[in-house]
């Protein structure tokens, strides 16, 4: 498995977003996150310099989101939906896209149940758990 620094990620993305601007050949995986990105045009001076991005690892956002960490849960929700892993998140969240006729606000959504997972992961000293993951996510397409 390939586990990245958070530098990586920064340097990844900052290449993403240049590549993309300097409309150069993207791999598919950079595709996908310069997608994510055009989803988010308010981190764009985030991505724009990449002396500025690795300068900032470690600051406090000062009340913002992570814009690295958010692209990043962006790619990974993408990436399980492909793969359909865990079992059946990809049926989940193309039924909470559905119901809130928004891939993007889906995502938002199900980025608060993969940080649950992970929290509850961390606390319990258990690997995370991607059937209470999915069944939360499919509670939200279910809920009124």
């Amino acid at each position: 498995m390939f586990t990245p620094s958070q530098a990586d990620v920064r340097r990844f993305f900052c290449s993403v977003y240049a590549k993309a601007r300097a409309g150069t050949a993207l791999e598919a995986i950079e595709t996908i996150a310069a997608q994510w990105m055009d989803e988010h045009p308010e981190y764009a001076a985030d991505f724009a310099d990449v002396d500025a991005a690795l300068a900032a690892m470690g600051k406090p956002q000062l009340g913002r989101e992570n814009p690295f960490l958010h692209l990043s849960m962006h790619l990974s929700i993408s990436e399980q939906c492909s793969i359909d892993q865990p079992r059946g998140i990809r049926q989940a969240v193309e039924l909470l896209t559905h119901r809130r006729n928004s891939l993007h606000q889906a995502h938002h959504e199900v980025m608060e149940s993969l940080g649950r997972m992970l929290q509850d992961s961390q606390t319990t000293g258990r690997a995370p758990d991607g059937g209470a993951y999915v069944a939360d996510i499919q509670r939200r397409a279910t809920r009124d």
